[in-house]
């Protein structure tokens, strides 16, 4: 029985998307979407309650006018050998790889992306889907990308395996690895090797100089991150193997999802808020607007206004892609966050 025959493509509208998990039934192509427009500038720059801030860095290395070098022999983060011989049609598997691709100048090659991606290039891309632990081998090779770009060891080696048995180009960058190696893994991929370095270098240097920053800290604030989705789509924090998790320890804060034992995004009760006392609020500009501002935050954990944080009405939004994983946009937000909790006044 070939590939094609055992693995069945289920495609399930999702509002402006189509879903590519693998599922039984009769096997269909799935159909082009629209992509969901790209957040404004003036969006961006929305009035804040009072007390609340926005924490960003603004030197994000990027580079400009890189010219490939195809084709580009790689080792796969999931050990396999690949050969990457066309970057015009991308079908990436996470708004890290993303990320990226838009430092270096290819946002415009992106030509499939995550449903929920928050990148300019992920929501500009012709397709948008699910990429998932069920996402089927049918569905990606109906979309004629050039290469699949996974960013999951967990959610995408069984599929890049069965894309290269079909003879498709498949690159798995593993999500759980320090922000200068994606960077260095992702542009070598695409034939970008030495701008890969040049701009994995300058992550390091901000994420060591925000890890100078926190070290000089008199005291380590406790800082906690809440999202709007994860925990079967209930609001979670942040967990001790979360990006997040790794940024607030490095800027010298304490993140409250560790201490409390918690796991990747999963719920914390709202006793366990209170208990936890953190003095600062993290959220994503994303998920600030999933929670539906800053009444929904209020109201997803009603308990936060009665923590230190919460009583200073102390809440700082941060860009999706400084805060929530580690890509090229890490180190400036890891700096962002260390030169905000130094500037907090004495506790």
């Amino acid at each position: 029985m070939t590939i094609a025959s055992r693995l069945r493509l289920c495609a399930l509208p999702l509002a402006v998307s189509l879903s590519l998990a693998a599922c039984g039934g009769t096997s269909a192509p799935p159909a082009a979407t629209d992509a969901a427009p790209a957040a404004t500038e003036a969006q961006a720059a929305a009035e804040l309650p009072a007390g609340w801030q926005r924490v960003a860095g603004t030197d994000l290395p990027a580079l400009t006018g890189q010219v490939p070098v195809l084709p580009a022999k790689v080792r796969s983060d999931d050990g396999a050998d690949a050969e990457v011989t066309d970057t015009s049609r991308i079908i990436a598997g996470g708004d890290d790889v993303i990320a990226v691709l838009e430092a270096l100048g290819l946002g415009k090659q992106v030509f499939a992306a995550p449903t929920n991606t928050t990148t300019q290039a992920g929501q500009a891309a012709p397709h948008q889907f699910l990429f998932n632990r069920t996402t089927g081998v049918e569905g990606v090779v109906s979309l004629h990308g050039s290469l699949f770009l996974g960013n999951s060891l967990r959610r995408h080696t069984v599929l890049a395996g069965k894309l290269r048995e079909v003879g498709e180009s498949a690159v798995v960058i593993d999500d759980l690895q320090p922000a200068p190696d994606k960077v260095r893994k992702v542009a070598a991929a695409v034939g970008l090797a030495d701008a890969g370095q040049t701009l994995a270098t300058q992550v390091q240097r901000q994420l060591d100089e925000a890890a100078t920053l926190g070290k000089g800290l008199a005291h380590a604030p406790r800082v906690i991150h809440v999202s709007a989705t994860g925990g079967g789509g209930a609001p979670t924090v942040a967990g001790a193997d979360s990006a997040s998790a790794e940024m607030i320890a490095l800027a010298g804060g304490v993140n409250i999802g560790s201490e409390a034992g918690v796991k990747n995004y999963s719920q914390l009760s709202n006793e366990g808020v209170i208990a936890a006392a953190p003095e600062v609020i993290l959220v994503t500009e994303h998920d600030l607007q999933q929670f539906g501002g800053a009444e929904g935050l209020w109201k997803a954990y009603p308990t936060l206004k009665q923590t230190p944080a919460g009583a200073a009405n102390r809440v700082w939004v941060m860009p999706d892609v400084q805060l929530k994983y580690t890509s090229v946009g890490t180190g400036a937000g890891a700096l962002a966050l260390a030169k905000a909790l130094a500037a907090l006044p004495p506790a």
